[in-house]
């Protein structure tokens, strides 16, 4: 005879018994059984084995970008609410003592999926075991200095750092680069990290995607939710192009096109372009500092959609090395419309890119290729 209940989840237990040892029994094994069927019946869920914690290093966490992020990534924002973390937090030495403070900041937090927390100056204790590595510090411009001296500096920093991951990142690790200039910096940390496949550096252009999604959603009056597949192609300079030609919006009668409803192809062309490219500067004019709630949620956005994949019929844009795609010259990180999943971006193919678009990517390519030519100058 077995005690058997159909409507008990498939991990339930078949206990044998018989007439002698029942009422010995069903005190003590039947509240457990009872459990089981409760929780199988109301949570719909199994039991499952917790998840490892994922390690993510971020650079230049003392500053801006950083402190700003870190607390997402600890909250879930990045890799979801049931992924815990180890923080691993990287800055220059003069800047120790304001990354002790924000090591406190975490602790005092109580971040439920944060389990661990790695406060360093040393590129190899931050980089060891990383599975994913957000790059937002670099050398910024400041006032006198001329291009080169920047890309000097920089150079540097990623050639330093590339090594860094090289030898002690864990298998198959992700990086994102989100230090200015992000498409050159993340192609020197390719040449200097070869064993990471080319696939997985990438650099921020989400900021910019987003920055497009915004405008088009004040302009129409819309949930920024609704709006969807704008493009940013080229670099993270003021030289890309964000293109809506292919955007749509989520409406009670089915998607249209953006174009179709905002039918004000000057302002498209024109006042919409550079209001996205030009959106940092007036972000530094309006609060006397870059860009940074803002620039820490779209890394969010990227890495979340990179590791779990974008949704169906939607895609993103991603600073990714060229493959010749759209006749864009291959070798340099530029931004391109992906799609997302299982871990891996892919190029969205085939979309038609009329005269006026084809103008905007070769003038944005060549740009990165000046870079390019730039920064392997300073290597010499």
């Amino acid at each position: 005879m077995f005690l058997f209940n159909r409507r008990i989840p498939s991990y339930a237990i078949l206990i044998p018994i018989n007439r002698y040892w029942w009422q010995a029994i069903k005190t003590t094994i039947q509240p457990i059984l009872f459990q089981l069927f409760v929780f199988g019946q109301f949570s719909g869920q199994h039991f499952e084995m917790a998840k490892e914690p994922a390690r993510v290093l971020v650079t230049g966490a003392a500053g801006q970008i950083g402190y700003a992020l870190v607390p997402m990534i600890a909250r879930g924002i990045m890799l979801g609410p049931d992924q815990p973390v180890i923080l691993h937090m990287l800055d220059i030495p003069p800047a120790a003592e304001a990354l002790n403070g924000v090591k406190m900041e975490l602790i005092d937090a109580a971040f439920p999926l944060l389990k661990g927390i790695v406060a360093t100056t040393d590129p190899v204790e931050a980089c060891s075991g990383v599975n994913i590595a957000v790059m937002v510090g670099g050398f910024p411009r400041k006032e006198g200095m001329e291009r080169k001296d920047v890309m000097s500096k920089n150079v540097s920093i990623y050639k330093s750092q590339a090594s860094a991951l090289e030898q002690h990142a864990a298998p198959n690790c992700k990086v994102l680069v989100v230090a200015n200039p992000a498409n050159t910096n993340a192609l020197i940390l390719k040449e200097f990290a070869p064993s990471i496949p080319e696939k997985n550096i990438t650099c921020l252009t989400r900021l910019d995607h987003n920055r497009a999604l915004g405008q088009i959603s004040e302009r129409l009056q819309v949930p920024v939710s609704d709006v969807k597949n704008v493009i940013i192609w080229g670099n993270h300079s003021s030289s890309q192009y964000p293109d809506v030609y292919h955007a749509s919006v989520v409406t009670g009668a089915g998607e249209k096109a953006v174009r179709q409803l905002v039918a004000d192809d000057a302002w498209l062309d024109g006042e919409f372009i550079t209001t996205v490219q030009q959106r940092g500067a007036a972000i530094i004019k309006a609060r006397k500092l870059s860009s940074a709630l803002s620039a820490a949620s779209s890394a969010c956005d990227h890495i979340r959609d990179w590791v779990l994949g974008t949704p169906k019929g939607t895609w993103v844009s991603m600073g990714v090395y060229s493959d010749g795609s759209y006749d864009v010259p291959p070798g340099i990180i530029y931004s391109y419309p992906v799609t997302c999943e299982n871990g891996s971006w892919s190029i969205v193919q085939g979309l038609p890119i009329n005269e006026f678009s084809r103008k905007k990517l070769d003038a944005t390519a060549n740009e990165l290729v000046e870079e390019k030519a730039l920064a392997y100058s300073c290597l010499i």
